[in-house]
């Protein structure tokens, strides 16, 4: 076997080198640079010009409108929900801290009072247009005021946001980053077709524009030119947005000659459990198990024969009604029982001057969003399709609270509450 043999010096060498090998690691590092909202600007800049371009391209955008919509545009750090790229990720409210009330707290009276006054009065103004908007879309003119005054309070409410520098910024460093992407492209679209200049596209802080608070892709959708002057204007023109409105809806389901809904009251011995679109039946086969119009009178006989769906918002902790698949499609314009039944009551005021609904909202318990989530769990284990664990009680977690409560000799009621979590458990 052949040996080698290192000479002492060189030997020192190698001892030496591998002294300061081991202790390179402690050395101090050359400090990274932390990030700054410049260099997320820079990088924001770098974006625009080499992922968002090649997009807009492919998609039809000509180089001219692109320029037109983006020049100068800078990030709007004012937001919220924004996630820069290198800074720490955004705190965000655990779960477990988002309380879930009772609904009431959604439907102040003076607030719909002062929308219902207001309403009446443009009814009168704008009597002609409204007439027209529902000849042509078939949307009662009441409903299309609801929403106007709900969304923008009817044209007057502040919509302050460059809505091309609200969806860029969060297009590139929101929570959501997709989904305003699509939004920002469809918004080069609106552009690049003249409908209205890049700084006067006006928008919410979330990127929903003018008076009729429509995302772009809505716009594309639904919007129309009403007082025939050739541009889509829901940011300045009454007639534009009243019928963008009334379109919406339509395209959304909307049943003309119909109502949205009716309260009524469920008698004991007929469970709350009967909620769901999905439920629908012939209101006639309501009225035989004894639901009935909280005002006594009939219901129509053209809305007797036409399917409606039983609707508990809050169980039997608040108002009960019997709505008609018009509600869905004012759900449609915002996913939310709660929203659906302020239009319709907000709708019947100007229209008839009715007050708030009729059985009131009635405290049923504090509980934790996280803990409502684990009580839709826990009925998912029970084999319960409650339209998951998100932690808000739809009409799904809702009907599948009362066949349990039903299941185990329990009076149901619909709804969580603190005591129904020990229950389950």
């Amino acid at each position: 076997m052949i040996r080698f043999r290192l000479c002492p010096r060189l030997l020192r060498s190698v001892l030496a080198l591998l002294i300061i090998l081991s202790l390179a690691p402690l050395a101090p590092q050359p400090a990274r640079a932390a990030p700054s909202r410049a260099s997320v600007e820079a990088q924001f800049a770098r974006w625009l010009e080499a992922d968002l371009w090649p997009e807009a391209s492919r998609k039809g955008i000509p180089r001219k409108s692109f320029d037109l919509a983006t020049s100068g545009l800078r990030l709007n750090w004012d937001l919220p929900d924004l996630a820069p790229p290198g800074f720490p990720a955004p705190k965000t409210r655990k779960q477990s801290q988002a309380e879930f009330r009772s609904p009431g707290a959604y439907f102040n009276d003076k607030s719909l009072a002062g929308l219902a006054a207001s309403g009446r009065t443009l009814a009168r103004t704008h009597a002609a247009t409204l007439s027209r908007v529902e000849r042509t879309y078939g949307v009662p003119g009441p409903i299309v005021l609801a929403i106007w005054g709900r969304e923008s309070g009817y044209g007057r409410a502040k919509i302050p946001e460059s809505a091309i520098e609200v969806l860029a910024t969060k297009a590139f460093m929101s929570t959501r980053p997709e989904l305003f992407r699509t939004e920002l492209l469809a918004a080069l679209e609106i552009i690049d077709r003249g409908y209205i200049a890049p700084e006067a596209m006006k928008s919410s802080w979330a990127g929903a524009m003018g008076q009729s608070q429509f995302l772009p892709s809505s716009y594309l959708e639904h919007a129309v030119d009403f007082d025939g002057d050739g541009r889509r204007d829901i940011w300045n023109s009454v007639p534009d947005t009243l019928a963008s409105i009334a379109n919406y809806l339509r395209r959304s389901g909307w049943v003309p000659g119909r109502d949205w809904g009716f309260e009524a009251v469920i008698p004991e011995g007929v469970t709350c459990a009967l909620e769901g679109p999905d439920r629908a039946r012939p209101i006639s086969a309501l009225t035989d198990l004894g639901i009935i119009r909280i005002s006594g009178r009939a219901f129509p006989e053209g809305e007797r024969r036409a399917p409606g769906m039983v609707l508990v918002p809050a169980g039997v902790y608040g108002p009960e009604f019997v709505v008609t698949p018009n509600f869905y499609a004012i759900k449609e314009y915002n996913n939310s029982d709660l929203y659906a039944l302020f239009i319709g009551n907000l709708a019947d005021r100007i229209a008839h001057g009715v007050g708030p609904f009729v059985t009131p909202w009635k405290e049923s318990g504090t509980m934790l969003r996280s803990d409502i989530a684990g009580l839709q769990s826990m009925l998912e284990t029970k084999g319960y399709d409650v339209g998951g664990a998100d932690g808000l009680p739809g009409y799904k977690t809702r009907r599948s609270i009362g066949e349990w409560q039903a299941k185990n000799g329990m009076k149901p009621t619909c709804f969580p509450t603190p005591d129904l979590l020990r229950a389950v458990k």
